[in-house]
């Protein structure tokens, strides 16, 4: 080979990143960077088609900045603001055991929604963290997602967010999984369905409830909208939600709560009002967090997998900051977990 040769194949080779790699053996960037990390959570057939790629193409990392990199401890953010404390358990579970398993330090911040979160997400950046996980319902918060995009951290949400947003994601289906819920209440025989609605400015509420929605209209069930009332998501708004649907002179037979703490409060209150549950109300929730299964009856809801979707999260967090890190580009990864209509003692036809 000619020296001219030479230096113009070491030139292709030093132009090789690894979105080529990536595209070359058929997988994602985030999987090559597993592979150069060696971690544990790549196939071995995937293994292979990365590691063939990358001796094809000749890609050689930047064992120095690698080296840098990989020797300080990535450092993330956590920003919460979620009257939850099931939900915030779980979530927690799934994140310090992920964290734990990196060696990631996490930081943990609690806030409150509008300028308190802008204040929080502000002071979380100036303290030099590499990434951020926003959990509901700063997810959906536009103030907070547009501070994150334009400072360029990694940021990943935990639960739904807007797709078109360049920052990834770990949600389940909501629409979806709302519209299974419905219909399960009406193929038990119930109709008049009152519906408890989250946190308005959480994305994931407006999902629940447009999947309700859609559920109804496909049955050709009218939605009544004195059924349909407000709550935030925590137990204390799920009080007053079932306190106005209970005392309707045509109560509903059913309740659809948009998360399992508000579930729980209605089968307080049904039992404040001697209704019994499921006999003369079925009560349903979503989550399938600890508390689920803690009241009596217990719980028919749907089994969002927090714990898990938090792993993930951290995982996804933790690969954008490596590839960010090699001075890759990050693409942003909406990825769906999926999720279950768990049927428990709460649910029953109407009488």
């Amino acid at each position: 080979m000619s020296e001219r040769r030479k230096t113009s194949a070491r030139r292709q080779h030093a132009r090789v990143t690894i979105s080529d790699v990536a595209r070359e053996a058929g997988v994602s960037p985030m999987t090559v960077s597993r592979v150069i990390n060696a971690e544990v959570a790549v196939r071995d057939a995937t293994r292979e088609k990365v590691e063939k790629a990358i001796a094809e193409l000749g890609y050689s990392p930047n064992k120095a900045a690698r080296s840098l990199a990989s020797a300080r401890q990535m450092q993330i953010g956590l920003l919460y603001a979620n009257p939850s404390s099931t939900y915030l358990s779980a979530m927690l579970l799934g994140v310090l055991e992920r964290a734990r398993q990196s060696d990631a330090q996490v930081v943990v911040v609690e806030s409150g929604f509008g300028k308190d979160a802008v204040a929080a997400v502000r002071g979380m950046l100036m303290s030099g963290v590499d990434g951020v996980l926003l959990t509901p319902p700063l997810t959906g918060y536009r103030p907070v997602l547009e501070i994150l995009h334009d400072s360029g951290v990694q940021t990943v949400t935990l639960g739904a967010q807007h797709v078109e947003s360049e920052i990834s994601t770990v949600s389940i289906d909501d629409h979806r999984a709302a519209m299974e819920m419905t219909r399960h209440l009406l193929d038990l025989g119930h109709e008049r369905i009152g519906f408890i609605v989250g946190n308005n400015n959480q994305l994931a509420s407006r999902l629940r409830l447009a999947g309700f929605r859609e559920a109804m209209r496909l049955a050709g069930v009218d939605v009544d909208e004195s059924l349909v009332v407000r709550g935030d998501f925590s137990y204390r708004s799920g009080l007053k939600a079932a306190d106005l649907l209970l005392r309707l002179e045509q109560r509903p037979t059913a309740i659809f709560a948009s998360n399992d703490d508000m579930a729980a409060a209605v089968v307080a209150t049904a039992h404040r009002f001697h209704i019994e549950v499921p006999e003369a109300l079925t009560v349903v929730g979503y989550d399938d967090t600890l508390l689920a299964t803690t009241i009596w009856p217990e719980l028919t809801t749907i089994r969002q997998p927090i714990a898990d979707m938090s792993r993930a999260a951290i995982e996804l967090l933790e690969t954008n900051i490596r590839i960010d890190r090699a001075g890759e580009p990050v693409k942003a990864r909406h990825l769906t977990r999926a999720y279950k209509l768990v049927r428990r003692e709460s649910s029953a036809p109407p009488r």
